[in-house]
């Protein structure tokens, strides 16, 4: 078993004659991050799972005007970072290299997230816990490198099922609203059928990790995932399927000025999705370290464009490893 647990954060403050003459504004920035790793292996079978959660907040000094042309200036807590995901792997070991088994990853968030720091009412909502959520099941085999200095492992599975979920009724609502007679998604994740809250596809996956410490002393940690789906299986069994965007343009136009049933929507061709976590860490001493987080992610079902998220913190560090 493997638990790692980090606190970071930065605190900038200033007094009111400091920000009188230089400027300035008082702000908090706090991150945490739960990492559990468990292994159980008896014979030829193995079971790895693993938790993964991130939660950060910042506060910053925000103006809001109010009804009688006032202003007022307060702190307000905003979310920067929540997700958190949780895998199951069983697989049995075929050779030194190979093995064959399932992997079953869920991953969604933990609180409610809004449009901006000044609008954190129920109508500003978009995301909360399940919406979305994300369960992939997959199988097929993985390579382990018998290499140390490139310790890669590839998956690679044949017959995978992505199921998306938007359990609340009040966000999807919200985000249909908002489409009105867009082409692009609404931040509707791909759900577009009114009386559904999720959606299922079915093809292949592939996923590929690398994992390694550098140094005599561990200084230095990078680990780096990426994967893969693409549903086939569903996209040559989709209806009303129109590869040329012009002319899917015109036809979604048509449908728009017509009795708009959902069963004779016209669709493009489902695209692959593609995340990319990377995580670079740099220890300066047991307890203190530095980590640089980037995320890459597409999704066409959600965005028509690339997604990014990076991060640099500094904070406190804890790990416990039992082998």
């Amino acid at each position: 078993m493997e638990i790692n647990a980090d606190v970071q954060g930065s605190l900038t403050s200033y007094n009111d004659s400091w920000i009188a003459v230089s400027g300035g504004d008082n702000s908090i920035a706090l991150t945490a991050t739960l990492f559990l790793k468990h292994t159980f292996t008896k014979n030829l079978f193995t079971v790895e799972t693993i938790f993964n959660a991130k939660m950060g907040y910042n506060r910053m000094r925000v103006e809001t005007t109010n009804d009688d042309g006032s202003t007022d200036s307060n702190g307000v807590w905003f979310k920067n970072q929540d997700e958190f995901d949780i895998s199951v792997s069983p697989a049995f070991k075929m050779s030194k290299n190979w093995s064959y088994g399932s992997i079953f990853k869920f991953r969604s968030q933990f609180v409610n997230g809004y449009v901006s720091r000044t609008e954190q009412e129920r109508k500003h909502l978009k995301s909360t816990f399940m919406t979305p959520g994300y369960l992939d099941i997959s199988f097929g085999f993985t390579y382990n490198c018998p290499v140390k200095k490139f310790p890669i492992v590839i998956n690679l599975s044949p017959l995978s099922l992505n199921a998306t979920f938007a359990e609340s009724d009040w966000i999807l609502r919200l985000y249909m609203e908002k489409a009105g007679n867009e082409i692009k998604p609404a931040y509707s994740y791909g759900i577009e059928d009114p009386d559904k809250t999720s959606k299922y596809e079915g093809g292949s996956s592939i996923q590929i990790d690398f994992d390694r410490t550098f140094g005599k002393s561990n200084y230095l940690h990078y680990k780096t995932r990426i994967s893969g789906f693409y549903g086939w299986m569903t996209d040559l069994g989709q209806k009303n399927k129109i590869r040329d965007y012009t002319e899917y343009r015109l036809a979604y136009e048509k449908w728009l000025s017509g009795g708009q049933n959902i069963k004779d929507k016209p669709r493009l061709p489902i695209h692959p999705t593609v995340r990319w976590e990377n995580t670079l860490e740099i220890y300066a001493t047991k307890y203190i370290k530095t980590t640089l987080n980037f995320q890459l992610y597409y999704n066409r079902a959600q965005n028509l464009d690339v997604q990014t998220n990076t991060q640099l913190l500094v904070g406190l560090t804890y790990t416990f490893k039992n082998k």
